[in-house]
């Protein structure tokens, strides 16, 4: 009686997501690695990568439960409705 969930992105958006992810990261990581500068320069801007990077994955966490929730909330609001219709008889009276 529940409608199947279906999966919105193919595997192929998944497989190109996480090769661009990850041509990315190695591109800022050499681009570092090759900057004209101090040691500790380098260690800042790559631990501020790590950061953005880190904060990015909670970021897309966040949004994807909030998501999921939303979806949780409308399926029992929606079965909670269905209970009631079911139950109710408009013909009925009451005495």
């Amino acid at each position: 009686m529940s409608k199947p969930i279906q999966n919105t992105q193919t595997a192929a958006f998944y497989i190109q997501a996480v090769l661009s992810f990850g041509l990315a990261l190695v591109a800022v990581a050499i681009g570092i690695a090759y900057l004209p500068a101090d040691g500790w320069i380098r260690a800042f801007l790559t631990v501020g990568i790590l950061y953005l990077v880190t904060s990015t994955f909670t970021l897309a966490k966040v949004v994807r439960d909030r998501q999921e929730r939303a979806v949780v909330t409308q399926r029992v609001d929606q079965a909670r409705l269905d209970k009631l219709l079911a139950e109710h008889d408009p013909f009925k009276v009451d005495v």
